[in-house]
């Protein structure tokens, strides 16, 4: 019976992260409407603006937390980057002693 339990809250999380993964990105190196696609220090910047970029996109329709006219793999690299010096301490982390 434990087994089983423990089979069906494995499956269930399981299912639950598969529903979060993200799907493809159609306009994934294509250029916006004034010809530009986001590389690398573009992500760099995005990431490292993330925490601020999404509280006001939680208020405004006119900002976005990621940019979709990106070049793919560079941008995705720069972008968890930047947000990984942000968010994990590579910024503002303290020092360890």
């Amino acid at each position: 019976m434990k087994r089983t339990i423990i089979a069906a809250a494995a499956l269930a999380a399981v299912l639950l992260m598969a529903a979060c993964a993200g799907g493809p990105n159609p306009l994934e190196k294509t250029e916006d409407a004034e010809g530009r696609t986001a590389g690398f220090f573009m992500g760099l910047w995005h990431g490292l603006i993330s925490p601020v970029t999404f509280i006001i996109s939680v208020f405004s329709k006119n900002v976005r937390f990621y940019e979709v006219h990106n070049v793919g793999t560079w941008y995705n690299f720069g972008f968890v980057l930047g947000a990984g010096l942000f968010l994990s301490g590579g910024i503002l982390g303290r020092k360890k002693k």
